[in-house]
């Protein structure tokens, strides 16, 4: 899986880059025999592997700008002299006294490219100050436009430079809990959330293996692959592989796996290479038996979603079984062919497995269809964090413009959506894919006594219920104040019209949690994680009492419990694990 991330991270892959298969050509169309496909080689993945199919890492040096005195004049180093030629590159005519500055200061920029990201696409960026930085936080910075590039460290200990990526810029968002004087490394770390555009694609595709390299076998699996996967341009099919040489296939992401390219490369994998229909009715009856265990439910599954509608009827009569694994792995393929049946078995699974939870927010987002609509907003009401948020992820995946997500862009900054969902209230924050605040339950507020920081300039203080001031204070500008109600919608909305950034509002309601001026629970990127394990011999007993003492535990604690804790960097529906790639 939007997220489920992420879903969100798979099999050893063919290293060598996207430049691995630079000045390849096509073979001369002399006769060539095709290798052997017999009963050992009958789907794609026996003839070929991914490739292209891991993340790419893109850096550069850059400034930030915007600090509050907390800034530092960057020593002699390699990093200053790339920064300054960057900078006399765009114009700025006395860059070293723009870098002398307290209110600026060198960072290292980095960021991570998914498979298959397409020019346009948005992705985070971090931050981080380098080694012997004096600088003391970078709270409150703003990163200008720095280009990001992909580095490699020749033999003789030089960093070549590789094309432009990506550009970066945006507001720094560092760690509200954290000070320079508790925390000065942390402090000098932050992320730009959805801060940076790609500026290239990323294609993935096939590598035939060793072996099996030839046009004709190249040709085989793009026939194969174009059969079963086919994209409408202009009115007409088009098939999403090519064969670029006798090596290499070079395939185009399919719409329905846009946020999970690991689980379309399984498929793809899983997808025979040629049979008749009378073959295909066989191996349908023999799959049927497979999914029907849970050891081999899950292999069964990917081929026959990869079998395409012919075994949607064989999928949908396992989701009836007493088994809740071969009931979800059934209910996950069906939902990749848009089957309405896989909804209530994707909902059960959301709800009462953690190790399913990812896949299953996942698969419901993409189906098109109002059962699945109606799960999703079921489990908005769970107690569950990491359920009730992947649920609302997967609702704005399925559809941003439906009134119960679609939220607003407040500030021209980030997304914010307060909803009326369950009697437990709870305030979401984001720190990856994209600046974004949920509000789960209109009347939260604020309980005084209230004293706040958001940012640098704008402080929330409050001394009897009720009444909440937001005021600014910046240099050379006339000081502003707005009194608003204790509400937190209010009191957000304040902030933002003072000037206040997102990470000003994370800041300040990080503030009032930990004064305990915030009662509702306060949570950040609790979204299930990909990876979790399923135990066969536990699950077969009775689980209510587990069930119901997770959710205890839960209510007691503030934050995720022990099987929501957060990882860094999750995406909900970009970084999910490919099973069985």
């Amino acid at each position: 899986m939007k997220s489920l991330p992420a879903i969100l991270l798979s099999a050893a892959l063919i290293a060598g880059g996207c430049s691995a298969w630079h000045g390849l050509v096509l073979p001369s169309q002399s006769p060539e025999k095709p290798e052997d496909e017999t009963a050992e080689a009958r789907l794609v993945g026996d003839l070929a592997a991914p490739f292209n199919a891991n993340p790419i890492t893109i850096e550069s040096v850059g400034l930030v700008t915007g600090l509050k005195g907390t800034g530092s004049d960057p020593r002699p180093s390699s990093l200053r002299d790339s920064l300054v030629a960057e900078m006399h590159k765009r114009g700025v005519t006395s860059p070293n006294s723009l870098l002398a500055s307290k209110n600026a200061s060198l960072v290292m920029v980095r960021a991570v490219l998914r498979p298959g990201i397409q020019r346009g696409d948005r992705f985070d960026v971090e931050v981080r100050l380098p080694p012997a930085s004096e600088t003391t936080t970078l709270r409150g910075g703003y990163l200008l436009a720095t280009e990001l590039k992909q580095l490699a460290l020749m033999s003789d200990w030089r960093i070549h430079e590789g094309h432009a990526y990506g550009v970066a810029e945006g507001p720094v968002l560092v760690d509200p809990s954290v000070s320079e004087k508790s925390g000065s490394t942390l402090a000098g770390r932050g992320r730009i959330l959805g801060g940076g555009v790609a500026l290239k694609s990323l294609p993935v595709g096939l590598a035939l293996r060793k072996g099996r390299q030839s046009y004709v076998n190249a040709r085989s699996v793009e026939t194969a692959v174009n059969r079963r996967f086919n994209l409408i341009e202009q009115g007409s099919k088009v098939g999403v592989a090519k064969a670029k040489t006798d090596k290499y296939v070079e395939l185009r992401i399919h719409p329905r796996y846009k946020d999970n390219v690991p689980r379309y490369l399984a498929v793809v994998r899983s997808t025979v290479l040629r049979e008749s229909e009378r073959e295909l009715s066989a191996r349908l009856r023999t799959l049927e038996q497979e999914l029907l265990n849970p050891a081999t439910a899950f292999r069964a599954a990917l081929q026959l979603e990869a079998a395409g509608r012919p075994a949607i009827e064989v999928l949908a009569k396992a989701i009836q079984t007493d088994n809740a694994e071969v009931r979800f792995y059934a209910a996950e393929s069906l939902a990749y062919l848009d089957d309405s049946r896989a909804a209530p078995a994707l909902g059960e699974a959301a709800r009462s497995e953690p190790a399913f939870r990812v896949y299953a927010l996942a698969a419901l987002s993409l189906m098109n269809d109002f059962a699945a609509t109606e799960q999703l907003q079921e489990l908005l009401k769970v107690p569950s964090a990491e359920t009730r948020y992947g649920a609302f992820r997967a609702l704005t995946a399925m559809d941003r413009k439906d009134p119960l997500v679609r939220g607003e862009r407040l500030g021209g900054q980030f997304d914010y959506h307060v909803l009326d969902a369950g009697d437990q209230p709870m305030i979401h924050v984001t720190r990856s894919r994209r600046a974004e605040i949920v509000l789960f339950g209109r009347d939260q507020r604020l309980v005084p006594p209230v004293a706040l920081e958001a940012g640098n300039h704008i402080m929330v203080t409050g001394s009897q219920p009720g009444q909440i001031a937001v005021s600014k204070f910046s240099v050379n500008e006339p000081d502003q104040k707005r009194v608003v109600s204790d509400r937190v919608d209010e009191v957000i909305r304040a902030i933002v019209e003072l000037g206040g950034t997102y990470p000003d509002v994370v800041q300040a309601l990080q503030q009032a949690k930990t004064a305990g001026a915030l009662t509702s629970r306060l949570l950040v990127d609790a979204l299930p994680e990909p990876g979790r394990t399923y135990d066969r011999i536990a699950q077969a007993k009775p689980q209510a009492d587990g069930i119901a003492e997770a959710g205890a535990a839960e209510s007691e604690a503030e934050g995720p419990s022990k099987d929501e804790k957060p990882g860094p960097f999750r995406a909900f529906f970009d970084r999910m694990t490919g099973r069985g790639s």
